[in-house]
This record gives structure tokens, C-alpha cells and sequence, in this order.
């Protein structure tokens, strides 16, 4: 079995779309094809391909810090910002917990320094704070979050050159 982590392309997106339904099946932070592929930025999302088939992704879109995609809507307006939002990340159910996610974050991390962003966020939400936290996150409780993300959801920030010295 061979892996590989490669810039999402149009021909992904059925495949991201499913494994992003099943990853949130039970919640209500399913967003479906069209308001994913509104948070695809060039350059900063990516998909695990394992023998052609698609394993993970990460999404995430330029974002000023403490703002966030309304998970509402499709997103409508290209933000310029020196922060990079991480949007979306997900692993199918068997392969979780052997590194990937980890391996996706180190990949996005190093293209957002290389895109010259000084800063990354996410909102982790269904109790993720200890994977982020592991992965260089801090988290910024006093930011608002919409009920939207879920009751458990927090704010998270990175220095991308603080990750990609620890790694």
C-alpha cells in the first residue's frame, strides 16, 4: 500500500465530500461538496491517497485570526491574511489514530510557511483540543464561537514557525 499527500483536485471531491459526511455523520457539522469546495484555498488543502483512494484531507483557507467560516453558508469572500484558518481535517475511521492527521498537519504546515503565513487556526471541535494541543495548538477561550461548531468547540492558534521548529 502506498501513500502519498497531494493537492486536492476537482476529480476529489466526490470522495472528500463522502468521507467528511461519514466523519460527522452523527453531528450537525456536516457541510456537504458545495460549502467545502467554497473553503478550498490553492495551495493549502490536501488529500491522503492511499492506492487512489482517498484516505484524508485537510482544508483550510486564508482567515484573519478570531474569524471563521459560518457554517451556514458557503463562503462568498477571499480574506487576505498573514493566518491561515484550518477549516476541516479528517482521517476514515480505520485508519485513525496511526499518525495521519499528524502527518496532514505537518504537510499543511510546512506549505503555509512556505506561503509565507506567520500564523494558523482551527476551531476543534467533538472533543479534538488533545489532538490539536499535541500538534502545537493553543487554545483562546475567551474567542465567541457560534453554537454551530457544537458546545465542546475552541478556538486554537499555532506559530507556523514555532510548529515547523518543533517538528
Amino acid at each position: 500500500m502506498t501513500d502519498l499527500i497531494r493537492g486536492i483536485t476537482e476529480a476529489d471531491w466526490p470522495q472528500v465530500a463522502a468521507l467528511e459526511a461519514g466523519a460527522y455523520a452523527d453531528t450537525a457539522l456536516t457541510e456537504g461538496e458545495a460549502a467545502l469546495r467554497s473553503r478550498a484555498a490553492a495551495g493549502t488543502c490536501f488529500v491522503l491517497d492511499l492506492d487512489g483512494r482517498i484516505a484524508g484531507y485537510v482544508l483550510a483557507l486564508p482567515y484573519p485570526m478570531f474569524r471563521y467560516p459560518d457554517l451556514t453558508r458557503p463562503e462568498r469572500v477571499t480574506h487576505r491574511s498573514a493566518n491561515l484558518h484550518l477549516h476541516d481535517l479528517a482521517v476514515i475511521g480505520p485508519l485513525r489514530r496511526r499518525g495521519l492527521g499528524s502527518r496532514l498537519v505537518r504537510h499543511l504546515t510546512d506549505a503555509a510557511g512556505t506561503r509565507g503565513f506567520r500564523t494558523m487556526s482551527l476551531i476543534a471541535v467533538g472533543g479534538k483540543e488533545p489532538f490539536w494541543r499535541a500538534n502545537g495548538y493553543r487554545a483562546h477561550r475567551e474567542a465567541r464561537l457560534p453554537s454551530g461548531y457544537g458546545s465542546d468547540a475552541v478556538y486554537m492558534s499555532a506559530r507556523v514557525a514555532a510548529y515547523r521548529e518543533a517538528s
